[in-house]
């Protein structure tokens, strides 16, 4: 893993005063967005540790790892920070799709004149990788 390569960037980045700071995560081979996360002081240390994306989960109030129960992580590759020193890029390699809904990105909904409308293919099914939840529509 990067651990070496990221190894300072808790001090490295000094957190807003709420002490979130918002990151796009793109794949680095496609440019493609894949998600939008929030990290903490305590994401930013697991990234660092592992090399893998981690991120602070609103609902649940904890941090996970991406990929922690779909076996679809995340390897860090670069991490950009924008001109305003609050907003975060993370370049990376994925290993699946990071929608938990099947999709390859978050973003896979595009709207039209009629209306949301579905516009990329599912990459797994989300029943198989995620059994203990009901998705809906």
């Amino acid at each position: 893993m990067l651990t070496t390569k990221w190894a300072n960037l808790p001090e490295w980045l000094p957190l807003p005063p709420e002490g979130l700071i918002p990151a796009v995560i793109q794949d680095a081979s496609s440019g493609a967005v894949l998600m939008l996360i929030t990290l903490n002081q305590e994401a930013l240390g697991r990234i660092a540790a592992t090399g893998l994306v981690h991120y602070y989960h609103p609902r649940k109030r904890k941090v996970v790892q991406k990929g922690e129960s779909s076996g679809h992580s995340q390897e860090v590759l670069e991490i950009r920070l924008n001109c305003t020193g609050d907003q975060l890029l993370l370049r990376v390699t994925p290993w699946g799709g990071a929608c938990e809904r099947g999709y390859q990105s978050c973003f896979f909904r595009r709207l039209n004149a009629d209306g949301w409308e579905t516009a990329d293919p599912r990459v797994f099914d989300p029943e198989e990788v995620y059994p203990e939840f009901a998705f809906s529509h």
